[in-house]
């Protein structure tokens, strides 16, 4: 299991699939956690990117998100 460095704030729990256990971090706190140094927007790009599109395998984290943010926007 990969932990997310510096987002023990964010950090919700452990996700077990099958044979494979993954790290579970919450959109949001992430999120909030990255606009203490740049604006939402920023946020949101420099986590798509950098962090969900760091893909590592099968360890990588996931990130919750409410289904309720899906239909807000």
């Amino acid at each position: 299991m990969l932990l997310l460095t510096g987002f023990d704030k964010a950090f919700m729990g452990v996700v077990r699939q099958f044979n494979n256990e993954i790290a579970l971090y919450d959109y949001e706190g992430v999120i909030t956690q990255l606009m203490e140094d740049m604006s939402r927007e920023d946020a949101e790009e420099y986590f798509e990117f950098n962090i969900v599109g760091g893909w590592v395998g099968n360890k990588t984290p996931g990130f919750f998100y409410s289904t309720n943010a899906l239909h807000e926007g």
